[in-house]
């Protein structure tokens, strides 16, 4: 068998994997990985900055569902990388990032950019390597691959020296993997979930609270027909959106620190709470030992440490949600909800989402409302970080999984616009919106240059107010107006659009919001939309930092 050399068998790995876009940025350790990535049958994207090339992979998974990749090289490389790896951790995100690193013996001996990989990202990855032996490097990419794809997905960093990536061995890809201390539980025992099922049966204010593990496990439907069968509301996470449609009349969009006001408060008078692939977040839950005074707690969810970590658990079920909720669904009876979700009305219709109108002046809830209008709900939605994020939560109706991408658990400012690149090319059918604020699009501006290079047709609507908006609103409440540092100096950013070869286009009127976004989603090119909106506009309701979640400032802005 003719012998390759590691960084062919890097290539043939992951081509073995079902891998066909790669994110990344050269350098001198991964050289023997980029001189075979010359003739590869891979699709490589040339990012700006390595913290580009991860949150693509990132937004890539998510839109697709597969494992994204992205590729650095050593010490500062791989360290830029580490950002990006965080993010898709506390998001149970798939993702495998192949670092290069020093030679073998020049390990531990603070070589030219040298760094040690495997110990900075030991607690932001599901599991990393260091390879030292090629003979191991076709198997340590199966297992990478295997980690990072099953049980709770994460990200799964494999370091690998430059001499391994130029030493020859035979090429022998495993066809199965077997790893005795990973074993992820993917059935649900089935006492619990009897017992689970008679919970529900005897509820008469149950609530089903789904998380982002519905949309990772693809148990949508499972949940629409638990959902309608019980009669129950549904309110789902910042992760969730999209896993339970929110033109259903069950619906009550997101719960938590900015959800609405009638999830907020069903989730406080609830008898039930049914939670499926959540976590309990301390965005969620607000004072934890106000939580939910009323309700028994059914948790479904694959990570057996994520279940009685935050709150008190009465029916916990391991498993993978998908699974259990088919079983679920055999046994759960019509549910004695009338009362319930005649209540749950109530509480819609007086107190809806809502905002004011200013006039000719643009609010950035208008402005997310008519990008919906414009897509027919039919695009992807990705996020920066803060009040642009919430906006786009709240008055986007979200009916479909994997059309909702945001960092949640880390809130990486400078995430959005790098993981719509990666999105648009998984997903190329749809149209990728990037909504930003002028503080959070700065962050990974550079990545205009690869949007535009590769041809790759995001559309980037800034909610221009001239501050670090969510910051300012928390100095605002808080701090008594003393916004120390949060007033921002921004370029003009339809001329930095057209620097690079894109469409600006300012808007700062109301009448015109329709049409400029209209003439983005026509255009043929990457196009920032700079929506100048009203500087001191907040995000409302809002659960101030530490009170239970149905003490909430507003339901207007």
């Amino acid at each position: 068998m003719e012998k390759k050399n590691g960084a062919q068998i890097l290539i043939e790995s992951l081509l073995k994997e079902g891998v066909r876009v790669v994110f990344g940025f050269p350098g001198g350790s991964v050289l023997p990985l980029f001189d075979a990535l010359y003739d590869a049958p891979l699709d490589f994207v040339l990012v700006r900055h390595e913290q580009g090339a991860a949150h693509a992979a990132d937004g890539y998974a998510r839109a697709t569902g597969k494992v994204g990749v992205c590729i650095a090289t050593s010490g500062p490389g791989a360290t830029n990388l580490v950002t990006g790896l965080a993010t898709a951790h506390m998001d149970s995100i798939p993702m495998v990032a192949i670092t290069g690193q020093v030679k073998t013996f020049l390990i531990g001996n603070d070589a030219f950019q040298e760094a040690d990989v495997t110990g900075i990202t030991r607690p932001i990855t599901k599991h990393n390597y260091l390879v030292k032996d090629i003979s191991e490097l076709a198997c340590t990419i199966k297992e990478a691959f295997h980690i990072a794809s099953t049980g709770r997905p994460g990200p799964v960093v494999i370091d690998v020296p430059v001499d391994v990536q130029m030493q020859l061995a035979e090429f022998n890809y495993p066809h199965t993997v077997c790893i005795r201390s990973y074993q992820p539980t993917l059935e649900g025992h089935p006492g619990q979930i009897k017992k689970a099922a008679k919970l529900i049966n005897q509820s008469k204010r149950p609530i089903i609270y789904a998380g982002g593990g519905v949309i990772i496990s693809g148990a949508s439907e499972e949940l629409l027909e638990l959902a309608i069968k019980v009669q129950a509301p549904v309110t789902t996470t910042l992760m969730g959106l999209g896993g339970f449609p929110e033109d259903n009349d069950l619906s009550l969009g997101m719960l938590g620190m900015h959800g609405t006001v009638y999830a907020n408060h069903a989730v406080m008078e609830s008898d039930l709470i049914i939670a499926i692939g959540a976590r309990f977040d301390d965005r969620v839950t607000g004072k934890i030992d106000e939580f939910a005074p009323h309700a028994k707690i059914i948790h479904i969810d694959i990570d057996p440490t994520a279940i009685s970590k935050n709150v008190h658990v009465h029916v916990p079920i391991v498993g993978d949600v998908k699974n259990v909720l088919v079983k679920l669904n055999r046994l759960v009876k019509a549910g004695q909800t009338k009362e319930w979700l005649e209540r749950i009305r109530e509480w819609k219709r007086r107190y809806p989402l809502t905002y004011k109108d200013k006039g000719d002046k643009i609010t950035p809830q208008y402005a997310v409302e008519q990008i919906y209008k414009a897509t027919k709900g039919d695009a992807i939605i990705c996020t920066e970080v803060g009040q642009n994020q919430m906006w786009a939560a709240q008055y986007y109706t979200y009916t479909k999984p994997r059309t909702f991408i945001s960092s949640g658990g880390l809130g990486t400012m400078g995430y959005g616009f790098p993981a719509a690149i990666g999105a648009k090319i998984g997903r190329p059918d749809k149209v990728v919106f990037d909504i930003a604020g002028d503080g959070s699009i700065q962050m990974n501006i550079q990545e205009l240059a690869t949007a535009i290079a590769s041809k790759i047709n995001v559309k980037v609507a800034i909610l221009n107010n001239g501050y670090l908006g969510m910051v300012r609103q928390w100095q605002e409440l808080f701090y008594k107006k003393r916004y120390s540092h949060t007033k921002l100096l921004n370029p003009d950013f339809v001329k930095l659009a057209e620097s690079y070869g894109a469409l600006g286009l300012r808007v700062e009127k109301k009448q015109d919001v329709e049409k400029a976004i209209e003439e983005a989603i026509a255009a043929p090119n990457v196009v920032f939309i700079d929506f100048v909106v009203e500087e001191e506009e907040n995000v409302f309701p809002m659960v101030p930092a530490g009170e239970a979640i149905n003490r909430m400032i507003g339901g207007m802005a």
